[in-house]
């Protein structure tokens, strides 16, 4: 069973808080799959996640994921619900990956993994929330769908990456990082002008 150096450690810690704000379930899914067939050895932070109850439960709440962040406003709902999930989540991913890890300064670099997790979390899940909630202002269902089946090859494609090939995954992972700040921006703006406009339309 391989073991983690530096290099894979710190592209999957970024991968782990990156794919949770995007996909928390399928993220668990996939490292306790990874864990459980010893294609990688998972800390002891990690190792509940090879556990069959913990991959089942992974796999329906991805399920249900799937087919919730493909229905308009149902997706939206959705990310609201799990914005006090995905990122504290991505936290202690990245946290219980870093803390097995580092030996005797264990719990510091624990607490530093947890917020680089927490913040990569809460950064993919924010660029996720807005450009659903901005596309939701559109009539066609085709372009949320779109855009939830990115985000479904996206994650796997990227964990496979920090692990496979993690000087590829890195500027990648930039690249994505960037795209997102423009989007949160972007999108906030837009849905900002949006309010107002429907303010200024509506009623007295």
């Amino acid at each position: 069973m391989p073991q983690l150096d530096a290099v894979h450690l710190l592209a999957l810690a970024a991968a782990l808080g990156w794919a949770s704000g995007l996909r928390l379930y399928l993220t668990v899914l996939l490292v306790g799959i990874a864990g459980h067939w010893g294609w990688i050895a998972l800390p002891p932070g990690l190792q509940v996640l090879a556990s069959p109850l913990v991959m089942a439960c992974a796999a329906v709440l991805a399920f249900v994921e799937f087919l919730a962040d493909k229905i308009p406003l149902v997706d939206s709902a959705w990310d609201a619900l799990h914005t006090l999930i995905r990122i504290p989540a991505g936290a202690a991913l990245v946290a219980g990956l870093v803390s097995g890890w580092a030996g005797d300064g264990g719990q510091a670099w624990g607490v530093v993994a947890a917020l680089i997790g927490g913040g990569l979390a809460a950064t993919a899940h924010a660029a996720k929330a807005s450009t659903r909630a901005a596309a939701n202002t559109s009539p066609e269902p085709f372009s949320n769908i779109g855009l939830s089946l990115a985000g479904d090859v996206a994650v796997p494609t990227m964990l496979w990456l920090a692990w496979a090939h993690p000087f590829v995954f890195f500027p990648l992972l930039a690249l994505a990082l960037a795209v997102m700040a423009a989007l949160i921006i972007f999108c906030f703006k837009f849905l900002r002008a949006l309010v107002r406009r429907v303010r200024r339309t509506a009623p007295a």
